[in-house]
């Protein structure tokens, strides 16, 4: 079997989770590991990564995800907004809608990850206009920051192992 890893990563968040993903895969077994790329493709199964942009994947990997035909996809994810799995699970699902139908969502995995600091300043504005929204949108932020942690790479590596 070969693999293929492809990430779009903002803030080294998902590229932290990818190459965790590369860790685990057999090196021989490899074909593949960095941005979209069409040769990504050659490998029976590709796991594709992304940060969140505005409650979908990025430009780059909805393109690649659009192209993909017959393929067997692990799709892995970061997002700022984590404290919901309902949340997660509607980025998943918004992900693999990128997919041809005739490929196949073969797991996932989604978390929390970090955002840049000039987010939490946009919060702390909200505040004076809005102050339960951005009270809540700081605590989440704030929880973020530890994030992705080693129990998050340890809950990738089994989802991973699932597939492989």
């Amino acid at each position: 079997m070969k693999y293929s890893v492809v990430y779009s990563s903002n803030t080294g968040n998902t590229e932290m989770l990818a190459k965790r993903i590369k860790e685990i895969i057999p090196a021989n077994d490899l074909t593949y590991f960095g941005k979209a790329d069409k040769a990504a493709e050659e490998a029976d199964i590709i796991f594709v990564g992304s940060w969140t942009d505005k409650g979908n994947c990025s430009e780059d990997i909805i393109e690649f995800l659009n192209n993909l035909s017959g393929k067997k996809v692990f799709i892995f994810a970061t997002a700022g907004f984590g404290a919901s799995q309902s949340y997660f699970e509607q980025l998943e699902s918004r992900m693999a809608s990128n997919l041809p139908d005739d490929n196949q969502v073969i797991g996932s995995f989604l978390c929390q990850g970090k955002m840049p600091m000039s987010v939490r300043t946009r919060y702390e504005s909200l505040a004076k206009s809005k102050p339960d929204m951005a009270n809540q949108m700081l605590e989440n932020f704030d929880k973020a920051l530890s994030h992705p942690d080693e129990n998050d790479l340890l809950n990738l590596e089994s989802e991973v192992k699932k597939v492989l």
